[in-house]
């Protein structure tokens, strides 16, 4: 294959895909249900409140076990390229197997970027939830603002291109979105309006 050929079609059909190969790094997966989902988003907003109590951007992560509803681990937005959801996806792959991971949710505050995406690809966690979308944290942070250059992209066009794994991705959530972008704005408003 060189360089500028594409994955074989077999990747994308399960005959040459990393599940159907290496079955045991994929596990079934629980489905969630909407008060699992209002509930993770809660407990990452709880991280974000505090976290723009210290003077952080108004991002967080949480990772929810297997049964959707035990919080491992949480992090917030350290700056610009320390963001929430890729500095937990790299944690958790530090203290959980593949295959725990692969069972494993990361819920955001705000749709993981293309940086994050890729870093919770690479650990390996099966399921991203997220209540903001890009669409209105570009909307909320306004052009030009110094505190997030927001890019034009989504979590699933970066996932697109990967077939080996079929990472589930939801969001965004109207009702907890909606709640995201209320208390974001708090931390968003003197900054966008400082640039208008």
């Amino acid at each position: 294959m060189s360089a500028n050929d594409k994955f074989p079609a077999e990747a994308n059909d399960g005959g040459g895909s990393a599940a159907s190969l290496l079955p045991s790094l994929f596990p079934e997966r629980a489905p969630m249900t909407p008060a699992q989902l209002a509930a993770g988003v809660e407990a990452a907003l709880a991280v974000q409140r505090r976290a723009v109590t210290f003077g952080k951007r108004p991002f967080a992560a949480v990772l929810l076990a297997p049964d959707n509803e035990t919080v491992l681990l949480s992090h917030q937005s350290v700056d610009q390229v320390n963001h929430a959801e890729s500095s937990l996806a790299r944690l958790a792959y530090c203290h959980y197997d593949k295959a725990f991971l692969w069972r494993c949710t990361l819920v955001s505050t705000w749709e993981p970027c293309g940086m994050c995406t890729a870093t919770i690809y690479w650990a390996h966690i099966g399921r991203i939830v997220f209540a903001g979308s890009n669409d209105q944290l570009y909307e909320l942070t306004g052009p030009g603002n110094k505190e997030n250059f927001t890019m034009d992209w989504h979590t699933r066009d970066v996932l697109k291109g990967c077939p080996q794994k079929d990472i589930e991705v939801i969001g965004p959530l109207e009702a907890e979105g909606k709640i995201v972008v209320e208390e974001s704005d708090k931390y968003w408003g003197p900054t966008r309006r400082s640039h208008s």
